[in-house]
């Protein structure tokens, strides 16, 4: 059986066009079902949204840090495939001992370009995987940004209580810069803490709330702006800021459209 090499540098032995897979990522999960594996997938979270169909009617194992594993086991995977950050190291290693675990590990634009077309050359999907990452390349390369917007002081809100941002070594930084948005927490690593005296002393021009993974919504808006009466406050599609499959197809369109959403806040 042939040999991958995952982001890991773990070697993983897998069948020739693996027909029972298990995504434990949702957006490896629509990655999958863009490359045409319907039949394939046999498994997926309860946090694998898209496409509804299967979140629907896939069998879910559940969630992204608390899998199943008797779940897992019983749908007899020849293929589980799973995500450094977004999987429990402990869960992961010990699926690894007996079923065939590829794990990818995206912080980069570059890291998710990779990580799609290894998942196609090891579901056999190898000549669409490519098409998708050449069109993503493609979208990102043409990316443009009005001038007026470009490089506001930036910072982007994932969590609350306590508020948590993106450092620079995150695949939503990278994003972030791709669009023209100036990240005033680049110099931090991951996801660090912050308040908002904070903001206020970096002079945040532009505060973004993440759908997700903590769901902001108008309320905090109000509750923000009220604190920071000169920063531009807006809510945006977590999605498209770290989803790293195949729905950074849609990124860069979404990205020009909120800078001119952007532009009309007063």
């Amino acid at each position: 059986m042939p040999v991958y090499i995952d982001q890991l540098n773990r070697e993983v032995t897998i069948v020739e066009n693996p027909s029972r897979i298990i995504s434990l990522v949702p957006s490896q999960t629509e990655l999958l079902y863009d490359l045409g594996l319907e039949e394939e997938v046999v498994g997926i979270t309860k946090f694998c949204v898209h496409p509804t169909t299967w979140f629907r009617n896939k069998t879910r194992i559940g969630g992204t840090k608390n899998i199943n594993p008797e779940k897992i086991t019983a749908l007899q995977p020849d293929l589980v495939i799973a995500n450094k950050e977004e999987n429990v190291k402990e869960q992961v290693e010990e699926l690894a001992k007996n079923l065939p675990v590829w794990v990818s590990d995206v912080n980069t634009l570059n890291d998710a370009i990779r990580m799609i077309t290894a998942v196609g050359e090891i579901t056999g999907k190898k000549e669409k995987a490519e098409t998708i990452a050449a069109q993503i390349e493609k979208e990102f390369i043409e990316l443009t940004h009005p001038s007026a917007d470009g490089h506001l002081r930036t910072c982007y809100l994932i969590w609350k209580d306590p508020y948590m941002t993106v450092g620079g070594d995150t695949l939503i930084h990278q994003i972030l810069a791709k669009a023209g948005f100036s990240n005033i927490f680049k110099n931090n690593k991951r996801y660090p803490e912050v308040d908002i005296k904070e903001l206020q002393s970096l002079d945040c021009e532009l505060l973004l709330l993440s759908s997700e993974p903590y769901p902001f919504n108008q309320k905090h808006i109000t509750e923000l702006q009220a604190q920071l009466p000169s920063t531009k406050i807006i809510l945006v599609d977590g999605e498209m800021f770290s989803w790293y499959g195949s729905r950074l197809l849609k990124a860069p369109r979404y990205l020009t459209n909120l800078h001119h959403q952007i532009a009309t806040i007063v």
